[in-house]
C-alpha cells in the first residue's frame, strides 16, 4: 500500500494536469421520430399486460413494423378498450398488434449469399481433428442462418418501419439483435473472410459507409432508434482486413472520404477531452457520449425503472445519458463504468476516458495513413501519421500505469466545461480486459521490452480463467463483468499477443484460444446453438447476467472460433474436451 501511495504521490508531483469538456456537450440530443415515441406507448402497454411472463422482451415492440399508417395504427390504439386502471386486456391487445403490425423481424427476409459454398476451397487447411473440422464447417454453415436483406417493404414504407434500409445483404448477430450492428460486424468480418465470403464481408462495409454518407457517423445498428450514438469505431479495421486478403484498391479509395467524416464524429466537441500538463503540452483524447437523454426506446421500461430513484428531471435525463453512452461503447453494463460499483444508478461512462476507444481511434488513424499511401493520397498519409503519433503519446501519458504495466481508464469529475486540475482525473485501478487492449495496435505489440511487461500483467491479473479471459473481475451481475468472456476480448488480446512476434506471448495467445475454442465447442454440443457469451470461470458453460436472457447464433462468436481455427489450426491428436 505504502509503495501504491508513493507512486501516486510521485504522479502528482510530476504529471499536472488540466482538463478541458466542451459545454456544447451538455443539451447535444438527437430528436426521436413519431413512430419509435408510439412504440414505446405500445411497449409500456405491453409490459402493463403481459407482466407476469418472464419472456418479456422490450425491444420487440419497438422493431414491429406497421401494417397501417401510423396515424390510423395510433388512432385504434388510443380506442382499445380499457379497465378503470387504464390496462388492456391480453386478448384485446394481442389482436390489435395482429390486426396493425407484422412481426418483429418481418421486415428482414433470409438471404442465400451467392459467395457462400459448403466446403470452401483450402478451408482452415490447418484444422487436422476430423471432430472439429466437422464443427467448424456447421460453424461456417451458420453465415447462410444470418444473412438478411432488407425487404423491398422498407423501401417503399420507410416510415412503417423503425429498421432502416440499407443497399447490400447483412449479417445479423443473431436472436434479438435482428439488424446488422456496427462494432459486432469487424469479428463477423473475421470469420467470412475465413470462410473465403469476401463479397459479403465488401457487402457489410458499404452499408456500414451508407450510414456515415447519411448521418455522420456508423450507427450502433440499423435502427431508427440507434441514430444517437454509434459504437467502438472498427470501421477502418473492417476494410483493412478485407483489403489485406483481397487488394481491393476501389473498396480503399471508396471509404476513404468516409474515414475522415468518422474520425472527424469521433473527434467533435461531444466526444473530445483535451488534457493539458503542466509543461502546458496538450493532450487530445476521446470518451463516449451518446445524443441522447431519455431512456433507450428498445429497453426503455428497464431504463425508466433504473431511474426511478433519481428525484430531479434533470437527474434523469443525465442518468439516460450515461445509459446510452455505454451501449456506445459496447459494453453495456459494467462496473467499469460506475463511480460506485456495484450501485448501477452510479454509471458515469462520460466521465470516463476509456483506453479501449483510444485504442481503436489510433488504429483508425494509422489505416487511414495506410490507406490514403494506397490511393496516393500523401498530404492525408502524412497528417494522419503525425497525429498518430500524437494519440500513441497521449495514451502512453495519460493511461499507462507503471505499477500494473496496464493501461488504465481514467476519471474526470464531472462533465462541465470547467477546467479541472489533475486531483479530479485518476486511474480506474480496477482490472478489466479493456485494460490490454493497446496491445492489439502496432506502435504497443512491436515494441518487445512493452509486450513482455504487459505479458507478465496479464498473466498475474486474475483475468485468465479456464474457458479464456474474463472481462472483469468483480461480479456484479452485469454482463460485462466477471464470470462472462466475449469473442471480442478474446480476438483482441490474442491477436495482440500473436503480432508480437515473441514465442512466449504466441504461446499464451495459443492456450487462450485453445481454451475459448474448446468451450464455445461443448456449449454448441449441448445446446446445438452458438451463443453470444460464455461462462469463463467453467468451461462449457455459456454467459448469463445483465438485462436480456443469453442470445444464441452468434455472430461475433462464429466469426472468432473461425479466425483462431485459421490462426491456430487444431491437431488431429489434440483431444477437444474441458
Amino acid at each position: 500500500m505504502a509503495n501504491n501511495f508513493h507512486y501516486i504521490l510521485l504522479t502528482l508531483l510530476l504529471f499536472t494536469v488540466t482538463v478541458t469538456v466542451s459545454s456544447k456537450s451538455m443539451d447535444d440530443v438527437k430528436p426521436s421520430i413519431p413512430l419509435v415515441s408510439f412504440l414505446e406507448r405500445l411497449q409500456q402497454t405491453a409490459f402493463n399486460t403481459f407482466n407476469n411472463h418472464s419472456d418479456f422482451d422490450p425491444k420487440t415492440y419497438v422493431d414491429l413494423p406497421l401494417k397501417f399508417p401510423l396515424s390510423v395504427t395510433d388512432h385504434a390504439f388510443q380506442n382499445l378498450p380499457k379497465s378503470s386502471t387504464g390496462s388492456v386486456s391480453v386478448h384485446d391487445l394481442n389482436r390489435f398488434i395482429q390486426t396493425y403490425f407484422e412481426g418483429a423481424g418481418d421486415d428482414l427476409v433470409y438471404f442465400d449469399p451467392e459467395d457462400f459454398v459448403p466446403v470452401p476451397k483450402d478451408f482452415l487447411p490447418k484444422v487436422k481433428n476430423p471432430e472439429v473440422r466437422a464443427w467448424a464447417i456447421k460453424v461456417h454453415s451458420l453465415w447462410r442462418n444470418l444473412s438478411r436483406k432488407v425487404s423491398s417493404e422498407v423501401k417503399t414504407h420507410p416510415e412503417f418501419h423503425t429498421l432502416l434500409p440499407v443497399i447490400d445483404s447483412v449479417v445479423i448477430p443473431g436472436s434479438r439483435f435482428r439488424e446488422v450492428y456496427y462494432w459486432d460486424s469487424y469479428w463477423v468480418i473475421r470469420g467470412l473472410l475465413a470462410s473465403k465470403m469476401y463479397k459479403t464481408a465488401k457487402g457489410i462495409v458499404n452499408n456500414l459507409i451508407s450510414f456515415i454518407e447519411e448521418y455522420g457517423f456508423v450507427l450502433n445498428g440499423a435502427r431508427a432508434y440507434y441514430t444517437n450514438r454509434s459504437q467502438p469505431p472498427l470501421l477502418s479495421a473492417m476494410i483493412y482486413e478485407i483489403y489485406h486478403r483481397t487488394g481491393d484498391v476501389e473498396l480503399v479509395k471508396r471509404s476513404l472520404p468516409a474515414l475522415l467524416k468518422e474520425h472527424e464524429f469521433w473527434n467533435s466537441d461531444i466526444h473530445k477531452v483535451t488534457v493539458s500538463d503542466a509543461q502546458g503540452c496538450t493532450h487530445t483524447l476521446n470518451r463516449y457520449y451518446a445524443r441522447w437523454n431519455k431512456p433507450r426506446p428498445e429497453s426503455s421500461i428497464m431504463d425508466k425503472a433504473s431511474a426511478s430513484k433519481f428525484t430531479s428531471v434533470s437527474e434523469k435525463q443525465q442518468f439516460y445519458r450515461e445509459l446510452a453512452s455505454a451501449a456506445e461503447s459496447g459494453w453495456d453494463f459494467s462496473t467499469r463504468w460506475m463511480r460506485h460499483p456495484p450501485n448501477f444508478t452510479t454509471l458515469s461512462t462520460t466521465s470516463v476516458i476509456p483506453v479501449d476507444l483510444n485504442a481503436f481511434i489510433l488504429g483508425m488513424e494509422l489505416n487511414i495513413a495506410f490507406f490514403a499511401n494506397v490511393t496516393g493520397d500523401h498530404s492525408i498519409a502524412k497528417h494522419f501519421q503525425q497525429i498518430s503519433d500524437v494519440r500513441k503519446e497521449a495514451i502512453n501519458s495519460v493511461f499507462w500505469n507503471a505499477n500494473m504495466k496496464q493501461w488504465l481508464d481514467s476519471w474526470l469529475s464531472n462533465n462541465t466545461h470547467e477546467v479541472h486540475n489533475w486531483d479530479t482525473l485518476h486511474q480506474n485501478q480496477n482490472v478489466f480486459a479493456s485494460n490490454f487492449v493497446p496491445l492489439w495496435m502496432k506502435p504497443f505489440y512491436s515494441d518487445a521490452s512493452l509486450v513482455g511487461n504487459v505479458l507478465k500483467s496479464l498473466k498475474t491479473s486474475g483475468l485468465l480463467r479456464a474457458a479464456g479471459i474474463a472481462t472483469s473481475l468483480s461480479d456484479s451481475g452485469q454482463q460485462w463483468d466477471f464470470p462472462n468472456g466475449w469473442a471480442p476480448l478474446q480476438h483482441m488480446l490474442v491477436e495482440g499477443l500473436v503480432k508480437s512476434g515473441l514465442e512466449e506471448a504466441r504461446s499464451l495467445a495459443e492456450e487462450i484460444a485453445i481454451r475459448w475454442i474448446t468451450t464455445n465447442y461443448i456449449v454448441y454440443k449441448k445446446t446445438d446453438v452458438m451463443h453470444e457469451k460464455f461462462d469463463v470461470e467453467h468451461c462449457g458453460e455459456f454467459g448469463g447476467g445483465g438485462e436480456y436472457v443469453p442470445q444464441t447464433g452468434f455472430g461475433w462468436s462464429n466469426g472468432v472460433v473461425l479466425a483462431f481455427l485459421e490462426e491456430f489450426g487444431w491437431p488431429e491428436d489434440r483431444k477437444i474436451e474441458c
